[in-house]
């Protein structure tokens, strides 16, 4: 089965990526509202993330947002370009590493390339890419690598 082309499939199809396609998404800035609505909806309120004093005491030397948090943005950010919207079937797997910290105040913004692509053995019509993108801070230092395979 295939995915009709109509007006609510914005995205791009898998035959318009290409291999080193990148894109940077829009960036957004951190705020306390966020980490502490993160440490809520997921329940992680470790004190790195909670607790100013705690937090002073360690090697971050104050509060920093959650790394999964970081890495959420950085999605949603990708998908606020459209690339996607309507065209994706599933996420297959996704990986991150943490390569910096991010605090409240922080701006960030998401660099997406594509690094692979391939047909699908099971469905002739379907195929899977990978995207390596990187979430940076305002002052281009990377804070997450992540990998998507859709």
């Amino acid at each position: 089965m295939s995915i009709p082309k109509s007006s609510y499939n914005r995205g791009k199809y898998f035959e318009d990526w290409k291999v080193g396609d990148e894109f940077v998404t829009a960036s957004r800035t951190i705020t306390e509202w966020d980490i502490m609505q993160f440490a809520c909806w997921s329940g992680d309120f470790n004190p790195l993330h909670t607790d100013e004093e705690f937090a002073k005491k360690t090697p971050a030397g104050g509060r920093i947002a959650h790394g999964l948090l970081v890495l959420c943005i950085g999605t949603g950010l990708a998908n606020q370009t459209l690339a996607f919207e309507g065209m994706t079937v599933a996420l297959l797997e996704t990986s991150a590493r943490y390569t910096g910290m991010v605090r409240a105040g922080d701006t960030i913004r998401a660099v997406v390339k594509v690094t692979d692509k391939r047909d699908t053995k099971k469905y002739k019509d379907r195929g899977i890419i990978t995207f390596d993108w990187a979430v940076y801070n305002q002052r281009d230092e990377s804070v997450c690598e992540a990998r998507w395979v859709l």
